[in-house]
């Protein structure tokens, strides 16, 4: 009897040791969890204001750069003055070819639709573009949104350039639902 109840104070030690190991590895990973999400935003906060300080042509290359790290071909940044809407062109991984429109804004403006509109008749008629993308710094307005929805446009804003620039595939990108996903909100401006 005096074995038995030895042996079952024994497990009882051990089970409480094991559910306090348990608990405090789960809350370890909980941990490590909520310090990689802030490095990610961290780095993700340092990567745009990055962008906020770039000119215009140098936001056209740095959008270049990224479409080159994607596996895209043939591109080009072809930005400047009479460029009609067109300001990095090339080839997908598949073999379709885009056009991006860019526009290097601080963070607390947004695009309209009227931007969206004038690069929509442009970028396959003018260009060829099987996929049009618009690219910006900033936050497109609602109308913007639903315009490109409905015209089958590609938005890249300020929040997805983020991903981007972090690792995602332009052509993951590329399958979202931009009259559901995003938000028209506003960044603040950094106070001076």
């Amino acid at each position: 009897m005096g074995t038995v109840l030895l042996v079952v104070l024994a497990l009882a030690v051990i089970g409480a040791v094991v559910t306090k190991l348990v608990q405090a590895g789960r809350h370890e990973a909980r941990a490590e969890r909520a310090r990689l999400a802030e490095d990610e935003r961290r780095h993700a906060r340092r990567s745009l204001d990055a962008v906020w300080a770039m000119d215009g042509r140098q936001f056209e290359e740095y959008v270049a750069g990224l479409c080159r790290r994607d596996g895209c071909t043939d591109v080009k940044r072809v930005g400047g003055a009479g460029d009609l809407g067109a300001d990095v062109t090339g080839l997908l991984p598949d073999g379709r070819r885009f056009v991006i429109q860019c526009k290097r804004y601080a963070k607390h403006r947004t695009v309209g639709s009227r931007d969206i509109q004038t690069f929509n008749g442009t970028a396959r008629v003018e260009h060829g573009a099987d996929v049009p993308v618009f690219v910006a710094s900033c936050v497109f307005t609602r109308p913007a949104r639903d315009f490109a929805a409905r015209h089958h446009l590609c938005l890249v804003d300020v929040n997805l350039l983020g991903f981007w620039n972090s690792g995602t595939a332009l052509t993951s990108l590329l399958t979202l639902d931009i009259g559901r996903s995003g938000n028209n909100r506003r960044l603040r401006p950094d106070p001076e």
